[in-house]
């Protein structure tokens, strides 16, 4: 399959050049926080460990292949997450490394990191240090818990967060049809964190723009999967009621689910009562729009068993791709449930682009999925494949801080890079 080349925007300003994103982060949530800032144009310096570099770049397989189909060793999850940055490596506990990223960081808009609270201040390289050489600094921590609280000291991980911050417990099927609680299939506990740090830093920089002044930001993991179980979240706090596992239903809005056809599965999303209505004469059950126990969505939802009953034995009349075409007639929102084959080879991933191809130093090209933001003036970028691990360390070293091959040389012998 191939995929179209990335427009060339050599002629146009991305909405953040000039800024600069020191990138100590590793693993999901900092590296999609700092990708997305690359997309828009910041340059991302990414600091990784000597010699093993990002976790991620050991989780395969699958391995990226290069243009003989032979395994490049860079994992399909590293790239993911990694494009449009410069890789370098550097030892957070080598003196001289920490001499390294703190040069490094009074060159820099924003800091970002995801170590576990206290690490980098057994470095030198947390937020008071920092602030005393650079105030204007943005410094953004991705945590676990938080700055404080009986759980701050502990790592967090996109798991264990879906679990004890409430995902799992609404995820999967009902009790009553032998379902146990689930993760989701990303890591969006990650994902989410990520973004929100992302748009933190956006704001930060805005407010710097007003006082000149940095700031820290606290980005815990727990704190935005809570934030984002949404409505939820305020179901619960309204009622009182603890929300239950519900499959693919809603608990809001009936008939909000998927549905057995007779050939396979399709996912009905019907919104308001004059959907409704359509849907009732779409499924030859009219008279079900009239029914005082379905007219209005709160009465669905309070007969929520009865009506999805009727709704499953109309459902296996017909194939999906009959039914997908009539709810379409109807202009009933309804879709397949596609896999990803599905997903990328469809007419509407060829016309949105978004699979991009760009140069990979060892695999000639690789593909990347595109970022959905869509600016009139100001299009994303694609630079830059991932990185190879301290692919740009003595680039970096020599044009921003001005160091000699020599001593390059010297930090590499002692292993500070």
């Amino acid at each position: 399959m191939s995929y179209p080349l990335s427009p060339d925007l050599s002629k146009t300003s991305p909405p953040l050049q000039g800024i600069r994103v020191l990138d100590l982060s590793r693993v999901l949530a900092g590296p999609w926080a700092s990708q997305l800032l690359g997309d828009y144009g910041a340059e991302i310096i990414k600091v990784e460990r000597p010699r093993t570099g990002d976790d991620t770049r050991h989780w395969g397989p699958p391995w990226l292949r290069d243009a003989g189909g032979r395994q490049t060793g860079e994992s399909a999850y590293f790239l993911s997450t990694n494009r449009n940055k410069r890789s370098i490596t550097v030892d957070l506990a080598h003196p001289s490394g920490q001499r390294v990223v703190r040069e490094l960081a009074a060159r820099s808009d924003v800091l970002l990191e995801n170590y576990r609270v206290g690490t980098l201040v057994r470095h030198g390289l947390d937020w008071p240090t920092l602030r005393e050489l650079c105030p204007a600094l943005i410094y953004c921590s991705i945590s676990a818990y938080g700055r404080t609280g009986p759980r701050a000291a502990e790592p967090g991980y996109d798991a264990m967060m879906q679990a004890s911050a409430g995902l799992m417990s609404i995820t999967g099927a009902p009790d009553e049809e032998g379902g146990t609680p689930q993760k989701v299939g990303v890591a969006v506990s990650d994902l989410m964190a990520g973004m929100y740090a992302a748009t933190a830093i956006l704001a930060a920089l805005q407010a710097r723009h007003r006082t000149g002044q940095g700031q820290h930001i606290d980005v815990p993991l727990y704190d935005s999967q809570v934030a984002w179980l949404a409505n939820q979240a305020m179901n619960y706090l309204v009622s009182g009621e603890v929300p239950q596992r519900l499959g693919t239903a809603h608990p809001n809005i009936v008939p909000y689910q998927a549905f057995e056809t007779s050939d396979g599965f399709l996912m009905l999303a019907v919104g308001n009562d004059h959907q409704f209505r359509a849907c009732t004469q779409c499924l030859e059950c009219p008279e079900l729009a009239e029914d005082a126990r379905y007219a209005t969505n709160a009465k669905r939802v309070e007969n929520r068993h009865a009506l999805v009953a009727i709704f499953v034995e109309r459902f296996r009349r017909r194939t999906t791709s009959e039914w997908l075409e009539l709810l379409q007639k109807w202009k009933i929102p309804a879709g397949p449930i596609n896999n990803l084959a599905q997903v990328f080879s469809g007419p509407q991933a060829r016309d949105a682009q978004l699979v991009r191809q760009v140069p990979h130093p060892v695999a000639g090209m690789v593909p990347v999925v595109a970022n959905p933001v869509r600016f009139s003036a100001t299009p994303v970028e694609y630079r830059s494949a991932p990185p190879l691990l301290g692919q740009h360390t003595a680039e970096v070293l020599r044009d921003e801080l001005g160091y000699s091959d020599e001593e390059i040389f010297a930090l590499q012998e002692s292993g500070a890079i």
